[in-house]
C-alpha cells in the first residue's frame, strides 16, 4: 500500500480540512494498517500552491487554479503507485481531490465502479452550483459531466455512471437533486437506509458497482456519519450513518475483491472532539483493508 496525504481546502469553504492527512498520522493511521501485515509506504503531502491574494477570478469555480494543480498531482501520484503495483490510499483534504484519483485509476482499468459515501450530492457543475465550491463538483466531474474546464482538463474517464452509486445523502441542492435524478447514478438516501437497513443496501450497491467491472474506487466523505459520531467535518449534516452501519459498509467492500483503491475525505481536526473523528476514519480505513471481528 502506497498512502498520500493531499493537505487541500481550497475546495470547500471552511479552512481546516488541509490538516486532515497529518491528523490521521498522529492517530496511528500507518501502524494500525502494518497491524494488518500490509506492506505500508507512507509517502508525506503533496503539495499545495497557497492562492494569490486578491479576488476570485471565477466565482462559480474558486481557486481553480489551486485546486486543479493539486488533484493532477493526486493523479500522478496515484497512477504511479498503481504502475508500482501498491493500493493507493488517498487521504485528504475536501472532496475536490477524487477528480485525481478517478482520472488516475482511468489510465488503468477500462470499467471503474465506484461507491460515493456522502451527506452530500457533489454533482453540481459550473452551471448550476450554489457556493462554486469544487470539492461540490467532483462525483458529476468524475463521471465526465460538466465544465470542460474541469472535465476536459483531467483527462478521460472511465468510470461508468451506470456503475455508481451514492450513499448516505440527505443534503442536495435543487438543481444537484434533478441531475442526480437524470443520471445513471443510484442513489441511496439516509430514508433509504431507514427503509431497508445498510446490509441491503450495500448489497444492492456492491451488486452495481461490480457489474461487468474490472475495478471500484470507494470515495468516503466523513460528513457521511452522524455528526453525534464524527463531529470533525467540514460541512456536518445531521441524521447520519451511524458508527457500525459505517463499518458494515466498508466491511462489505473489504469482500469484494475489486477494491483497487481508496480515498477518505474533509476530516477537519479543527472540529474534532477528542480525535474522534480521527480515530474512526482509521479503523474504518481497516475495515476496507480486511479487518474483521472474528
Amino acid at each position: 500500500m502506497r498512502i498520500v496525504g493531499v493537505p487541500l481546502d481550497l475546495g470547500a469553504d471552511r479552512r481546516g480540512i488541509d490538516m486532515g492527512p497529518d491528523a490521521l498520522r498522529n492517530d496511528g493511521l500507518v501502524k494500525r494498517i502494518a497491524d494488518l501485515d500490509i506492506e505500508v509506504e507512507d509517502t508525506g503531502n503533496i503539495f499545495i500552491p497557497r492562492p494569490a491574494p486578491g479576488l476570485c477570478k471565477n466565482p462559480k469555480l474558486k481557486h481553480y487554479d489551486e485546486v486543479l494543480c493539486a488533484c493532477k498531482k493526486v493523479r500522478d501520484f496515484v497512477s504511479d503507485a498503481i504502475t508500482d503495483g501498491y493500493f493507493p490510499l488517498v487521504i485528504g483534504g475536501d472532496h475536490s481531490i477524487a477528480m485525481g484519483t478517478t482520472a488516475a485509476l482511468s489510465k488503468h482499468y477500462k470499467k471503474i465502479g465506484m461507491i460515493w459515501i456522502d451527506a452530500h450530492g457533489d454533482f453540481n457543475t459550473e452551471e448550476t452550483t450554489i457556493s462554486g465550491n469544487i470539492h461540490g463538483m467532483s462525483f458529476a466531474t468524475s463521471v465526465g459531466r460538466g465544465t470542460k474546464a474541469l472535465v476536459g482538463k483531467m483527462g478521460k474517464t472511465c468510470v461508468c455512471e451506470e456503475n455508481c452509486v451514492l450513499i448516505g445523502a440527505r443534503d442536495l441542492d435543487p438543481l444537484e437533486r434533478e441531475a442526480l435524478k437524470k443520471s445513471k447514478v443510484t442513489v441511496f438516501t439516509m430514508r433509504d437506509i431507514d427503509e431497508i437497513g445498510m446490509y441491503k443496501v450495500m448489497k444492492k450497491a456492491m451488486k452495481i458497482a461490480c457489474n461487468g467491472t474490472d475495478a471500484i474506487h470507494v470515495s468516503f466523505d466523513l460528513d457521511s456519519i452522524d455528526p453525534m459520531e464524527a463531529p470533525g467535518v467540514g460541512t456536518p449534516v445531521q441524521g447520519g450513518i451511524t458508527y457500525r452501519e459505517a463499518h458494515l459498509a466498508m466491511e462489505m467492500i473489504s469482500e469484494c475483491g475489486k477494491l483497487k483503491s481508496l480515498e477518505v475525505v474533509e476530516l477537519n481536526p479543527i472540529l474534532d472532539s477528542y480525535n474522534n473523528t480521527g480515530k474512526l476514519a482509521i479503523g474504518l480505513i481497516t475495515s476496507a483493508l480486511g479487518k474483521k471481528i472474528f
